[in-house]
């Protein structure tokens, strides 16, 4: 018997008589693996549960906890979807074909995590804005954010880097490590306690593989070498998986996470750049657009340097990076009702002979 409490799972509630607990651990195409105090099993999509969902948010990954119609001569079916704790979420326009969106919702890619390890790496692909973005895409997932600096035997010191992230980082904590050299990968042992799961955030290439392999003491993930030119490499995670470290904490590794765009971030822009958010209170004028109108708090403390430029430009960049999707989300949504409305219409009128 396998108890789910090591998953990380914390409800005292006894599932519904027929129904089996499990906790998603892997997701190619249309098959799960499930974790269960059975052991694992495989499972897909009972029929049901499709006409139950109503958006594509609904649907489950890595990560999730559900309930199954466990069978024992082949795939279980998955009948429930249990509530999330944390997620992350990616808008997803994909699908097009003949003019009509198939699937323009919340796409979720990893859930139920409680810390997230954004990975930048000190090589000269390192850019404190991407870090900035990376943060306010954890602050909005409901995850404790922890960035982590990898490649650290690259450089000789990286005493400024980490200065410059611990700035826009705030009171988010900030490591160096080495999984070629295990420097500082001691360090993160107080994010890995037993229960506990970590989602990896970061671009391919930083060294999310390499960091998994150390932190598993065995090679699980295929490590690939990073182009000379940029810095960079190819992610070798061709899916989603959660991994039990020797430790007995999670780590959820997804292709989707370096591909994440800000959607609904609006609370975790707020929380990155509240120190931007409450000078608007103290603009002349409610409605003002911080760019040449009197008694401005924005641009006066522009003017005086207590507020960086680039942090100011951050803050624009993300909000401009939301709004975007917003607005294609919204605009794909009501396309897709148009369609809708319209094929519900066309086939109205075959039947009552309207249309020949």
């Amino acid at each position: 018997m396998i108890d789910l409490k090591q998953y990380g799972y914390t409800e005292t509630e006894t599932p519904p008589d027929g129904l089996l607990l499990g906790r998603v651990t892997e997701h190619r195409g249309a098959q799960y693996t499930v974790v269960t105090e059975r052991g694992e099993v495989t499972a897909n999509l009972k029929g049901t549960f499709y006409h139950e969902a109503e958006a594509r948010e609904d649907f489950p990954c890595v990560g999730d906890f559900v309930l199954l119609q466990h069978n024992e001569l082949g795939d279980s079916g998955i009948a429930k979807l249990l509530p999330r704790h944390s997620k992350f979420s990616r808008a997803d326009f994909s699908g097009h074909a003949a003019g009509y969106v198939k699937t323009i919702l919340e796409q979720v890619v990893a859930t139920n995590f409680d810390y997230v390890f954004i990975l930048s790496s000190l090589n000269w692909d390192f850019k404190v804005s991407r870090i900035a973005r990376y943060l306010t895409q954890a602050r909005q997932s409901g995850g404790q954010p922890v960035v982590i600096l990898t490649k650290a035997d690259l450089v000789e010191d990286f005493t400024s880097a980490l200065a410059e992230v611990r700035n826009v980082a705030l009171d988010v904590p900030v490591h160096a490590v080495s999984a070629h050299t295990g420097f500082g990968v001691d360090e993160l042992s107080e994010y890995l306690k037993p229960g506990k799961t970590v989602v990896f955030l970061g671009m391919s290439g930083v060294g999310k593989s390499s960091l998994l392999n150390a932190l598993m003491n065995q090679e699980v993930m295929v490590v690939k070498a990073i182009r000379e030119d940029d810095s960079r490499g190819r992610h070798t995670t061709t899916h989603r998986q959660l991994f039990m470290l020797p430790s007995g904490a999670m780590v959820i590794d997804t292709p989707g996470m370096r591909e994440l765009g800000l959607f609904g971030a609006d609370e975790g822009i707020s929380v990155g750049f509240a120190d931007v958010e409450e000078l608007f209170a103290r603009c002349r004028f409610s409605d003002c657009q911080h760019r040449t109108e009197p008694d401005c708090a924005v641009l006066a403390a522009l003017a005086d340097r207590s507020l960086p430029r680039e942090h100011w430009e951050r803050y624009l960049a993300q909000k401009r990076e939301n709004k975007f999707v917003e607005d294609k989300t919204e605009f794909m949504r009501q396309r897709q009702k148009w369609n809708k409305d319209i094929a519900k219409w066309s086939k109205q009128q075959k039947k009552s002979g309207g249309i020949r």
